[in-house]
């Protein structure tokens, strides 16, 4: 069994990335309840996102899909909730027994799952599974399959801007994840690449998707495991200048933690990016200036709030390449920043320790 996907310049196992999935969106009890057989050879992204939506998607029918109210409008053999008069003449509805009447169903055809029919229809159309033909029209049949099972709930253009808003506010751990799968799906085609006939230099879109995975597993993981802790994910950070100025961008890093007990403030940036050191124009590796200077700047202007925040630290987290750790201190007056690693690789056990690891580090 080939147990690795390759994506850009890391070789995140399946497995792991499952677990970063399932962290990013709400929890990582999900893992237990899903087998993974069916996704571990994926050869694409598309084609273990397809996987992992066809096994939730599936395993949640057979408990029963959520529901909720829908609005329709449309001509009855009945009163029902609100009557519009103005239409039922206009259509002469009364006199075909009728009557154009606005009110509430309750069924399966809501946004979420609307959402999730119409981002598997999607991927039956578009989706990249892979160079093996036999394989990738496997899973396009049994995604087709699924879709066809949907009958009755509408398809729509999905949105990621409204999926992100209903996974935001969803209490439903499996609906969180699979809303976290379609928006994944969606992000792997934005920005697009052409304009018209004029092809756009290459984006990497695999890098982009797992981005967001990983920012939001980081921000979900000591969330949820980090206890005396206040995990505030991007918090927003004000740079308390003397004049107010509208062109001041905004401040929010990925994670701002305070232990509860000491009030030590520690404030960590993910940079999901291949390389930690870059090399300038004569071939010296340094940090990246700009990662720096970011990181620099929420930590310097959060200075005068208290003592605690005069002695307040950064880090900058990277994942790893070909699983060489860096952990590199840089002391600069009372501030203390540090650039660290994290390797994706191995058992996923080490993943946990070693970023648990990361916090419980000195400083100074």
């Amino acid at each position: 069994m080939n147990s690795s996907l390759h994506l850009t310049e890391y070789a995140i196992p399946i497995r792991n990335l499952w677990h970063m999935l399932t962290y990013a969106w709400g929890g990582h009890s999900i893992t237990n309840r899903v087998i993974l057989d069916d996704v571990e050879e994926s050869p694409t992204l598309d084609a273990l996102l397809a996987s992992m939506l066809v096994r939730l998607v599936g395993q949640r029918m057979r408990i029963g899909l959520g529901r909720g109210y829908v609005d329709l409008k449309a001509p009855i053999h009945a009163i029902r909730g609100r009557v519009n008069f103005a239409k039922s003449l206009k259509r002469n509805s009364f006199d075909l027994g009728q009557a154009y009447c606005e009110f509430q169903s309750y069924g399966l055809n809501i946004q979420k799952n609307q959402i999730i029919r119409s981002v598997l229809a999607y991927l039956t159309r578009e989706g990249n599974f892979g160079p093996n033909q036999i394989h990738a029209e496997e899973l396009r049949q049994s995604i087709r399959r699924l879709v066809r099972s949907l009958d009755g709930i509408d398809l729509v253009e999905p949105k990621v801007d409204l999926i992100r808003r209903l996974a935001y506010d969803e209490k439903d751990s499996d609906y969180r994840l699979m809303l976290g799968i379609c928006e994944l799906t969606l992000l792997g085609r934005m920005p697009a690449d052409t304009a018209g006939t004029n092809r756009q230099p290459g984006l990497n879109r695999a890098e982009l998707t797992l981005h967001v995975i990983y920012e939001r597993f980081v921000a979900n993981f000591y969330r949820l495991n980090l206890k005396g802790w206040r995990v505030s994910p991007q918090k927003h950070l004000a740079w308390h200048e003397n004049s107010p100025n509208p062109f001041l961008p905004a401040m929010r890093p990925d994670l701002v933690l305070e232990e509860k007990s000491t009030g030590r403030v520690l404030v960590l940036d993910t940079k999901f990016t291949p390389k930690s050191l870059i090399e300038n124009q004569w071939g010296k590796k340094e940090f990246d200036s700009s990662h720096l200077y970011q990181l620099y700047a929420y930590v310097k202007t959060q200075e005068h709030l208290s003592p605690v925040h005069r002695q307040a630290s950064g880090i900058l987290l990277y994942p790893s390449v070909d699983g060489v750790l860096l952990s590199e201190k840089i002391q600069l007056q009372d501030m203390a920043l540090r650039v660290e690693t994290v390797d994706l690789t191995p058992p996923w056990q080490e993943v946990e320790n070693r970023l648990m690891n990361l916090i419980s580090t000195p400083e100074k």
